[in-house]
């Protein structure tokens, strides 16, 4: 890393001092990829406009970056959302955003491509290029600024977004990605215009320039787009044909914190071909393709060597039509019961739980169960096209509360095409029946309920369907939370207000790019937050646009009529979805493409593309992995330090990271018993957030003997940057853990006459009383003399102190200094305090 690049992280460090969870913004985790910038030909930034434990769970970032950063000649960094606390640290200090791994400010790249996987993330967008100084609108940047790109779900309908990104990529990345970036360094190494750049990349599939397309609406507020090129008037979706050949990461970075996801995902299939006509991810991700079982033991076995995951889960559309679900789980189960790993499934089809899944689901740690009847009557679920009967819902939770599980969570749809008072009834009905259940124990079972509101999206047949208006909306949920009041039923909803925004922006045109930059700069931001979202600015930013939102959401679209995703070409018919919106209004239904007849939506040319699935399902049988239950086994003591970066983490964390190493350097730990068993792994008393050790302790216990220099050479090489091993020894089984009797801090902070004789104040005092209070609110009265064994300056810039421990506990360093030196919370959070070690 250059000298300025190291000075610049030195900075940040310093702003993250006074946030929240500053470890969001480190860019030390495992696995990350780090190279100089100058030995690259493309330097690029994958950008996500949401919280970091948002955007590291998001698996389609970690392919691209991963794929990208195999190449030598191309450096993929990372960059997401700054929390509020940091993005006003940015502005107040006037730094731009800049990536994790390098801090190279955003402004400096060659490419920025962002992931827009959901609507209410559009206004971070415009956030992190403002915080980046980079022009929000493509047509204002010029060959100074980088090509800024996006990619994801919601480029199925472009227009909202399209006037600030110079092109949009529809469908899988993977390939295109690749494209794009050979493309730009020939086009980098030939000196070519802007212009010459964007149409190369405009004769790659799923490349979508909104440049290239000039805007016009006629009389009836329908837009029109035109196309500045003959050969280019359509973008069609780009596919990844055979995803058991595409690219899969077998070494995931690891975030730190908690991020939403927190294990490793396996990526199963691709595309689902049920046909929910409801489901835009079901008809944008066609046709289904599976990876082989045999190669998926094969990456699991790699990434969780190379992260050190306890828990698994298996990623898919639709998890449950993975034609070898229950072979993949067994050998799942037999590889790993040994090293206490959880495999977990999403949210599954009621008619895809087949007892004898259930029963290998629950040989784990059980974690959520999770149905989706998405409609409460049988006429509303063939409306749908969800082909699944109560009988097959009441089987599945029957199952689930027979082999333990307590708690079933329930997703239903409100307003939905042709839903009436009956279909709400339904879903009262359909709960009521399912609490008659017996759950677990004899006892009743837990059913949560979540309620959202349907949005009619883009390439599906209800495209031309209205959206429920926010007063019904709201008069609706009041309806069904009042049916579903009864003992043992939760129920949680979306915010309709949320709801109808997110189906403005999903099936708005280039009018709403207006609204989306006026609601920023009224102060919207993480609006798909529910305590940062703030409708009234939205409103405002609506009114102020002149737009109609109900020409958007509640108008029934006429069948012929251009609709403002015209161009986005899904590769599915617009004929076969018309017919589906004909016997939607029928309540007909057709059956699973790929074990039944074709239906005809146009996306296989059954050559190159088609399902592809594997019905040979038989692995090559695979030997448990030996677990002796071991209750004492042997105890170690490590010396540990907490430096530099690795101040930011929290003790949670910190555990977290720990064990997570221990099981990447293969030390083979004792657990403890129960249902959730955990490493035995203990610590010292955890220090503040930011603050520094050369010295911390903790306590292992490992199964069997362990050489020392093993221990440190193994374990200490999985730790990020900041932790190290500095000691280690066995500790007899008799043998009491030791304390020290006082703690010794080295606080650097720049001498000054008021702080010297502050000092010497104190120095001369006999008393120096000092009220304490506990974070459980109780007083305590202290002479800081007592307690303060030494203070003194060692150098003009390095003061020590040395406290002693008492029966109300330790007083922290920050403490003292705030009370001897009256200094701020702000002033302390940038002062470097170390724990050293007492003379």
């Amino acid at each position: 890393m250059s000298k300025q690049s190291n000075t610049q992280t030195g900075r940040v460090q310093e702003l993250l001092a006074h946030v929240e969870k500053p470890s969001r913004y480190l860019g030390t985790e495992i696995n990350r990829i780090i190279k100089d910038p100058k030995t690259v030909r493309l330097h690029m930034a994958l950008a996500f406009p949401d919280l970091y434990e948002i955007g590291t769970s998001h698996f389609g970032i970690q392919i691209l970056y991963h794929q990208l950063n195999r190449r030598p000649d191309i450096f993929v960094e990372r960059v997401f959302a700054p929390a509020r606390d940091l993005d006003e640290q940015l502005r107040r200090n006037r730094w731009p955003l800049c990536s994790l791994e390098t801090r190279t400010p955003l402004a400096r790249m060659d490419i920025i491509g962002f992931s827009l996987l959901y609507e209410l993330n559009y206004t971070n967008v415009l956030n992190m290029l403002h915080l980046a100084h980079i022009p929000l609108r493509a047509k204002d940047r010029n060959d100074q600024h980088p090509l800024v790109i996006a990619g994801g779900p919601c480029v199925s309908n472009p227009e909202p977004m399209a006037p600030f990104f110079d092109a949009m990529v529809f469908g899988d990345g993977e390939q295109v990605v690749t494209q794009m970036a050979d493309i730009w360094m020939a086009w980098k190494s030939d000196g070519g215009t802007r212009e010459a750049l964007l149409r190369s990349w405009a004769t790659l599939d799923g490349v979508y320039i909104p440049a290239f397309f000039t805007v016009h609406y006629d009389p009836n507020g329908y837009q029109h787009l035109h196309p500045r090129f003959e050969n280019y008037t359509r973008v069609k979706r780009a596919i990844v044909a055979d995803l058991d050949g595409a690219f899969f990461p077998e070494r995931p970075i690891i975030p730190f914190g908690r991020p939403i996801h927190d294990r490793l995902r396996l990526e199963i299939s691709r595309g689902c071909s049920r046909g929910c006509r409801f489901c835009q991810a079901g008809m944008i991700y066609r046709p289904v393709r599976e990876r082989s079982p045999d190669h998926l033991l094969e990456i699991a076995d790699a990434a969780l060597t190379a992260t050190g995951y306890e828990d698994l889960s298996l990623l898919s559309l639709s998890t449950g039509d993975y034609t070898c679900l229950a072979p993949l789980m067994e050998q799942l189960m037999i590889r790993y019961q040994g090293e206490r790993v959880a495999v977990s499934l999403p949210s599954m089809r009621a008619d895809a739980l087949t007892p004898n899944l259930m029963a290998l689901i629950q040989k784990v740690r059980k974690t959520g169960f999770t149905i989706a009847p998405e409609a409460g009557t049988q006429r509303l679920r063939d409306v749908i096209n969800k082909n699944i009967k109560h009988e097959d819902v009441a089987n599945a939770v029957r199952e689930a509360f027979a082999l333990g599980w307590s708690v079933i969570k329930l997703y239903f749809m409100i307003g939905l095409p042709t839903e009436t008072r009956e279909d709400l009834d339904g879903i009262a009905d359909m709960v009521k029946a399912l609490k008659k259940i017996k759950g677990p124990v004899k006892r009743r079972g837990q059913i949560n309920v979540s309620l959202t509101t349907f949005i009619p999206k883009a390439h599906t047949p209800f495209q031309w369907a209205s959206q429920m208006g926010l007063k019904t909306s709201k008069e609706t949920l009041a309806y069904l939370k009042t049916q579903l009041k009864m003992p043992g039923v939760q129920v949680k909803w979306q915010n309709p207000d949320m709801s109808f925004l997110e189906g403005l922006l999903a099936r708005g045109d280039r009018r709403l790019a207006d609204v989306i930059e006026k609601a920023w700069q009224n102060g919207a931001l993480f609006d798909g937050w529910s305590d940062q979202f703030k409708f009234d600015l939205w409103q405002q930013a609506i009114q102020e646009s002149g737009v109609d939102p109900d020409f958007f959401t509640i108008r029934r679209r006429s069948m012929d009529e251009v609709l403002p995703w015209e161009h986005i070409d899904s590769r599915v018919d617009v004929a076969f979805l018309k017919d589906q919106w004909q016997d939607a209004g029928q309540a007909g239904t057709v059956g699973d493409c790929r074990w039944g007849d074709c239906h005809g939506c146009g996306v296989c040319d059954f050559e190159s593309l088609k399902p592809r699935v594997f019905e040979r399902c038989q692995s090559a049988p695979v030997a448990a992995k030996a677990s002796v239950d071991v209750p004492d086994g042997v105890l170690m003591e490590l010396t540990y330090t907490k430096l530099g970066p690795a101040r930011l983490f929290s003790h949670l964390e910190l555990v977290n990271i720990v064990a997570r190493a221990m099981r990447r350097a293969r030390i083979d730990l004792v657990y403890s018993q129960g249902f959730h068993p955990m490493p035995r792994i203990s610590f010292d008393d955890p220090l503040p957030l930011g603050m520094e050790s050369e010295g911390e302790r903790m306590w292992v216990k490992v199964r069997s003997d362990i050489p020392c220099e093993q221990m440190v050479s193994s374990f200490g090489g999985q730790l990020p940057e900041g932790l190290r091993i500095v000691g280690c020894r066995l500790i007899n089984r008799q043998q009491p853990k030791t304390q020290p009797k006082r703690d010794a801090y080295a606080i650097y902070l720049e001498q000054s006459d008021f702080f010297f004789e502050r000092l010497e104040q104190f120095a001369q005092a006999s008393q120096w009383p000092y009220v304490r209070q506990t974070h459980k609110g109780r007083i305590h009265h202290m002479d800081l003399k007592t307690c303060v064994q030494e203070f003194y300056w060692k150098d003009p810039q390095t003061l020590i102190v040395v406290i002693a421990k008492t029966e109300t506990g330790t007083l922290r360093p920050a403490d003292i200094l705030a009370n001897v030196f009256q200094l701020d919370s702000e002033h302390l959070a940038s002062i470097r305090i170390v724990k050293v070690a007492a003379s």
